[in-house]
């Protein structure tokens, strides 16, 4: 038994790093980028994700060339992550990255089982988003942007600071992590609600949001940025594929 729980317990240790969760993260920032500009060459009016034009338009303030500016700022950041890292380079397994992607579409399926389908059936949702009007390369494209920019702002920003507020006002540290995965669950689900792409304010579909962004939130503690990005941006390609 501990012969085959050794790899099992190696693989997640070894992943659950701020290396792998960086590395495994910028396919989704590349694929997102090059899909939106096939899809959308009128840069006039090109449809992204929210949180990723509240961030370029942060960067616009600085230069005009925002994509530009974007890459420029997740290269300096991977500087920064190699050399913290640097020691784990030379053990750096890359058939990990494959397991990483398995397990993450094994999430995802388990949520698609465990919540849309509860969900759905308790209430019977049946409601048009407004981002099924948008051609599939721009779904795909949103698709992959949601899982890498939506989890960045939700999980890495939002979680982490409510968790370093919370903790600072409960003793308890298992009250502090149910606060801030609730609260930020909640925000994650209302903000979908917002903007010129926003759903129509549902209780079915709140709730839905708020169950799949509670789910990422117990992901992103447990296992890291990557894997909460990957199951997110996986989830939503099964959507529209299927």
């Amino acid at each position: 038994m501990s012969k085959l729980t050794n790899p099992i317990k190696r693989y997640f240790r070894t992943t659950n790093t701020l290396l792998y969760s960086y590395l495994i993260s910028l396919p989704l920032l590349l694929l997102y980028e090059v899909l939106i500009f096939l899809a959308q060459p009128d840069t006039e009016q090109v449809v992204r994700i929210s949180v990723d034009i509240w961030i370029k338009t942060l960067f616009s303030y600085v230069g005009q060339d925002v994509v530009s500016i974007t890459l420029i700022l997740v290269a300096l950041i991977g500087l920064v992550v190699l050399y913290r890292e640097r020691k784990k380079l030379g053990s750096l397994k890359t058939s990990y990255f494959f397991t990483m992607l398995v397990e993450a579409s094994f999430y995802a399926f388990l949520l698609a089982i465990l919540i849309s389908t509860t969900v759905s059936g308790l209430l019977q949702i049946v409601q048009l988003s407004p981002v099924e009007t948008l051609s599939t390369l721009q779904q795909l494209a949103l698709s992959l942007g949601a899982g890498l920019y939506e989890e960045l702002f939700f999980r890495v920003l939002l979680v982490s600071a409510l968790l370093y507020v919370f903790k600072k006002i409960f003793t308890k540290q298992s009250v502090a992590f149910i606060a801030a995965m609730l609260l930020a669950a909640a925000i994650f689900s209302l903000v979908h609600y917002f903007g010129v792409y926003g759903d129509p304010f549902t209780f079915g579909s709140f709730l839905f949001r708020f169950l799949f962004g509670l789910a990422l939130n117990a992901i992103y503690l447990w296992r890291g940025f990557g894997m909460a990005a990957w199951t997110h941006a996986i989830y939503d390609l099964m959507v529209i594929v299927f």
